[in-house]
């Protein structure tokens, strides 16, 4: 299977752990070193983001839009657009990049950051290389 795809059954395996409280599949897949900045700007080492993922979404749903992933050689990012809906039913667009190392041959997660905006995602990412 290609990094590519790996990479991007990761992303969604991802998502799928945070809408299901999965802290579990985090503690396997995220480096040791791992850091989130959230969107309101707060930074998350990986025990602190494990007991947060535990607590469950803050959403009642969440879609990806858009995904593209870049590899870097023994690094890739993945930027990333997901569309949710709060449980008030207001909605919203975050946009993200998650930073993946491969170590001993395999993908963790060593960097998250996250950001929210209001409404439907607005363009996408510029196809410019990787």
């Amino acid at each position: 299977m290609s990094d590519e795809r790996v990479l991007r059954e990761l992303n969604q395996a991802y998502v799928d752990a945070f809408m299901h409280a999965d802290a579990g599949w985090y503690d396997e897949n995220l480096a040791d070193d791992f850091v989130c900045i959230e969107s309101d700007g707060s930074v998350l080492d990986k025990p602190r983001f494990l007991r947060q993922a535990a607590a469950g979404p803050d959403v009642a749903t969440y879609r990806l839009a858009e995904v593209r992933v870049r590899v870097l050689g023994d690094v890739a990012l993945i930027h990333a657009t997901g569309v949710f809906t709060r449980r008030d039913g207001t909605t919203g667009v975050s946009r993200y990049t998650d930073v993946y190392a491969q170590r001993d041959g395999i993908w963790k997660a060593v960097s998250a950051q996250i950001t929210r905006a209001a409404g439907e995602p607005v363009g996408g990412f510029a196809e410019a290389g990787g």
